[in-house]
């Protein structure tokens, strides 16, 4: 599997295969790669004449700097993850000054509000490192498609307003969330969970899927309350946020209507590991 650690190499490559017909599919990630992660690759894999996958831990998303710290690094066991998916993905797994020529910081961005709101709360700056990161990675790559889950939903309407914005050509894939046995939304944090801890997180989506079947009937003040009652009976989980909120602007809902798709969010600390998800309501 061919495995480029700087973006000269890299471009060098990519430019050397590539056609006027051919396509490029990219897959960015951190690394500690799961079946979810798995799943993009293998789409792209049968949607493209390449496929390039980025292992990196990325400075500038991080608020929390014990959160980077702690990010799991596992870059061997990821490689032969890949390589045994399909020996012909082109890797790249760039060091930080390669990304950043010795300048970490984040490109500044508007969104249109969609940086606001759930996340962009709670952890200020993230989408601006998201923004640069995927940016960068962009026009080092020149994909023709890239792939992102949708369990981060609110980072996929923000790179989709991002390309638009930027007036990038790359088609900007969503594709469906990947649970474990239990139906907790797999994530390179679960890694961090104990069995137990894990185990108990499986109440994450049966919390989402009543929510589910309570939206036609309930308003959404009802729900959410429900939802903070329900988390509360367990000591070791703080809800950091739920809301129901508009797919299109991800603005909270506070009245239905009939003409638009919702969304609900939440984010859950289990023992101060944070774990989201997401539930498609209509």
């Amino acid at each position: 599997m061919p495995i480029f650690y700087g973006k000269a190499s890299l471009m060098e490559h990519l430019k050397s295969i590539k056609t006027a017909q051919s396509t490029i599919g990219f897959v960015p990630t951190m690394g500690a790669l799961h079946q979810g992660h798995l799943a993009l690759m293998q789409k792209s894999l049968s949607e493209n004449d390449t496929t390039v996958v980025s292992i990196f831990v990325n400075p500038t998303q991080f608020n929390n700097a014990e959160d980077l710290a702690k990010y799991p690094r596992t870059l061997e066991a990821d490689v032969k993850k890949l390589d045994n998916l399909d020996p012909k993905i082109v890797l790249y797994a760039p060091s930080v000054d390669d990304i950043y020529e010795g300048n970490v910081e984040s490109q500044s961005f508007n969104f249109d509000g969609l940086e606001n709101q759930m996340e962009g709360k709670f952890r200020p700056g993230h989408f601006d490192g998201v923004g640069t990161i995927v940016k960068r990675l962009f026009e080092i790559v020149e994909p023709t498609n890239a792939y992102f889950g949708e369990k981060d939903f609110q980072q996929l309407q923000i790179v989709k307003k991002m390309v638009s914005k930027n007036g990038l050509k790359v088609n900007i894939i969503g594709c469906p969330i990947h649970r474990e046995s239990n139906h907790l939304a797999m994530s390179s944090r679960n890694e961090r969970l104990s069995v137990n801890e894990r185990n108990e997180a499986a109440i994450i989506f049966q919390i989402l899927s009543t929510v589910k079947e309570k939206f036609p009937k309930e308003s959404t003040a009802k729900i959410s309350e429900w939802v903070q009652k329900n988390l509360e009976k367990n000591p070791n989980f703080a809800l950091e946020y739920f809301t129901i909120a508009d797919e299109a602007t991800l603005l909270s809902c506070s009245r239905k209507d009939k003409n638009k798709k919702y969304r609900a969010f939440i984010a859950v600390l289990i023992n101060n590991i944070r774990l989201i998800d997401t539930i498609s309501l209509n």
